[in-house]
């Protein structure tokens, strides 16, 4: 385009300017840019001066300033004092088939990912409800919730603390959480360990993730609870170690299938205290025989106690690290599901010698755990606000839990066999007469609001029990006899 030409040489593809939303600078300069990239401007093409295009489009000349300003900052435009604005735009660097937002051009393929990564992509996790619905297991009963104590802590930290809470964090967690931590697992599990041996993580599922990528390697050989919990077999998986499928019973994971099936495994992963889904309890001579089990080959034992604090007819039982004179056991706790959700924090007790890998790789994967949500969950449990809680709540879910098991029977009748203890935890088990889809039946139960899980997912092996994880503690009683009756409509 000759020096000093008009603007009405291109002037359609800037025509309606101000009929579009959005500043006129930056309608201008979007125009323009799609212009020199579809090749409309060629590369050295001149352009009128900002006040000839300025008049001819009826704007200010400040607007085509602006626009012009934004490519050359682009590098879409080469301004030279005296002698105009010339596109930029080398020629090897336009799309050769048209405009990138082209409706015709296919999308670029995916990029390879390597053998891990793919592991990673190719994982599920059942979607959490991001609202409160009848029958999430494992759901806290938040229309219980101390909310203004809660708040009073988080307040009364945030003074104290001040600027300090803007700061790092200490990659293992706030040092006065991690004491009390020690405490509260000492005194009401038996947990044997010092409050350095604690770490504050995020949830059990980053603590598993920990556990996996320092513990495991590809091809390692991991007992898992058969059926059992979904997110430790994701995060076993997630690093290729190879998950072997050990049969529960009344008296929790049978050693001797797993001594049979792998005897060398390099980790096991239970949940003793309440089996998840089953909700059956180790016996003391399996968690024995286990615990010799991983002295002798020298593995690791994972112990997952993610709702121990929940007995109905008697205290809560000792955790199996307790037991533990040979340092193999790491035991997960949670204050997510005591709590509430989105608290987001959780520990992760290690033996002496793993203290500094996992402060390490805890740093290496998000620096620290949020300060004050960690203050206020110390200043919380200090002030014995945690140890009343969790009374009010073990009372109130006896009372969900009977209201449901009742309206079960009532109105299921023997369509559902419940499985497991019913004297603990926040959900049940139960299975389904004959051979149902329980995969069905969970969508149809979705469709009326109700949030089930197939007890068949669970299973790793061919052999699989249909039937549904169901949850009461997050609803008051009426909701779960609807919710009850509601289930038993769509079977």
């Amino acid at each position: 385009m000759p020096r000093g030409a008009s603007a009405a040489l291109f002037l359609p593809q800037l025509q309606g300017l101000r009929h579009e939303p959005g500043p006129l600078h930056r309608q201008l300069y979007e125009r323009l840019r799609q212009a020199i990239l579809t090749g409309v401007l060629p590369a050295r093409s001149r352009l009128p001066s900002t006040r000839a295009l300025a008049a001819d489009l009826g704007v200010s000349r400040n607007t085509v300033e602006l626009a012009f300003s934004q490519l050359d900052a682009e590098g879409l435009l080469e301004r030279r004092v005296g002698s105009g604005s010339v596109v930029a735009l080398p020629e090897h660097a336009r799309p050769p088939h048209g405009s990138p937002r082209a409706p015709t051009r296919r999308p670029a393929p995916a990029p390879p990912l390597r053998a891990r990564a793919r592991r990673v992509a190719e994982l599920t996790l059942p979607d959490q409800p991001t609202g409160i619905l009848p029958l999430t297991p494992c759901m806290p009963a938040l229309d219980a919730f101390p909310l203004s104590l809660w708040r009073r802590s988080l307040q009364r930290q945030g003074r104290q603390l001040g600027t300090r809470l803007l700061t790092y964090g200490e990659e293992a967690g706030w040092r006065p959480l991690r004491e009390a931590v020690a405490a509260y697992v000492g005194a009401s599990r038996g947990v044997r360990c010092g409050w350095q041996q604690v770490l504050i993580v995020s949830s059990t599922q980053q603590a598993l993730d920990l556990v996996s990528r320092l513990l495991l390697e590809e091809g390692d050989a991991v007992w898992m609870e058969e059926p059992g919990y979904l997110g430790a077999r994701a995060a076993f998986s997630s690093v290729g170690a190879r998950l072997v499928p050990v049969p529960v019973d009344e008296e929790g994971l049978r050693v001797d299938a797993g001594l049979t099936r792998a005897p060398k495994a390099r980790l096991a992963y239970v949940t003793p205290s309440y089996q998840y889904p089953l909700g059956l309890t180790m016996s003391f001579a399996r968690r024995l025989a286990l615990l010799e089990w991983a002295r002798a080959s020298g593995a690791w034992v994972v112990e997952d106690d993610y709702d121990s604090e929940f007995r109905y007819t008697s205290r809560p039982l000792a955790a199996m690290q307790g037991l533990d004179d040979s340092g193999r056991v790491l035991y997960v706790g949670t204050f997510n599901k005591v709590m509430f959700p989105s608290l987001r924090l959780a520990y992760l007790v290690v033996p002496e010698p793993l203290v500094e890998p996992f402060r390490r790789a805890k740093s290496l994967a998000d620096g620290h755990t949020p300060l004050l949500s960690q203050a206020a969950m110390a200043d919380f449990m200090e002030r014995g606000h945690f140890t009343a809680h969790l009374r009010q709540m073990r009372l109130l879910y006896a009372e969900r839990r009977e209201a449901l098991l009742d309206a079960l029977r009532r109105h299921a009748g023997d369509r559902f066999q419940h499985v497991g203890s019913v004297e603990a935890g926040m959900h049940v088990a139960v299975k389904l007469a004959g051979r149902g889809d329980d995969v069905a039946l969970v969508e149809r139960a979705a469709g009326r609001g109700l949030d089930t899980r197939p007890l068949s997912a669970h299973y790793l092996g061919r052999k699989r029990a249909s039937g549904l994880v169901l949850g009461f503690s997050g609803v008051g009683p009426a909701a779960l006899r609807a919710a009850a009756a509601s289930l038993v409509s769509v079977l």
